[in-house]
Formats: C-alpha cells, structure tokens, sequence
C-alpha cells in the first residue's frame, strides 16, 4: 500500500470509529502523518476505548467542554451527530448543552445551542403581530 492509500485508508478508518473527521484530521493527515497519528492515539486512548463511561456520556461531556470552550460550531455538530446517531435524543442533548449556563454563560451556551438547533432542526415560538405592534420600547 502506498502512503497515499495508507492515509486515505486512515481517513477512512477515523470515521468509522468516529462517526466524522474533522478539517484538521484531513489536512493533517496529508501534511504531518506521524503526527496525526500520535494525536489520534490519545484520542483513542481517552475518548474511543471502552472505559468506565460509555460513548453516549462521552459525547455528551465533548458536547459540553467543546460549548464551553467555544469551539467551532461544526466541532459541536459532529459530536451532537455522533450523540443522535448512538441514541442520545434531541432533549437529552439539550440538557446537558443546559449545563454550560451557570458556568460558562449565555454567550458560551449559544453557540453550543446553535449548533444543537441547526442539526435537530429546531424551531422556536414566533410573537404574535399584536406584541409587536404593541411593543413601544423604552422612553
């Protein structure tokens, strides 16, 4: 197999176990293999291999630490896939996305919030056209 094949292979690889790949899987793995690698042998090690907690906690717990650490929105949606696809419902999710608030914020929790609404495909309660006709903001 050449190293071509060895990396798509890799990808590939990485998905099945994971459920997605994020740019930086990709893009690593093209331009620094030993290092990819490495990473991905940590990722294993504390998030992958069946441990004491199962993979719908641990997609929960990345869910949370990834919303409270800002992450990118589509690093959010991967694992919020990955959580539905292992059965985690929709609401579950959200409770969990709920824990950022005390702790982190509502700026935080937003952005972990809307990741969560785009992939369930939420929607919220529109206001009536009579509040917004009444609304006569401040003086």
């Amino acid at each position: 197999m050449d190293k071509n094949e060895e990396q798509q292979a890799y990808i590939d690889e990485m998905v099945r176990k994971r459920g997605y790949v994020l740019d930086y899987h990709k893009v690593l793995t093209k331009y620094d293999f030993d290092v990819m690698r490495a990473t991905d042998n940590l990722v294993n090690a504390a998030y992958l291999q069946p441990r004491r907690l199962d993979r719908k906690v641990k997609e929960l717990i990345f869910i949370v630490s990834l919303t409270v650490m800002r992450s990118e929105k589509n690093h959010i949606q991967s694992h919020i896939r990955t959580a539905l696809k292992l059965g985690v419902s929709a609401e579950e999710i959200l409770e969990a996305l709920e824990m950022a608030l005390p702790e982190a914020g509502v700026v935080a929790f937003q952005t972990g919030f809307d990741a969560w609404r785009e992939v369930v495909g939420a929607t919220g309660i529109e206001p009536s056209e009579s509040a917004l006709q009444d609304f006569k903001g401040t003086p």
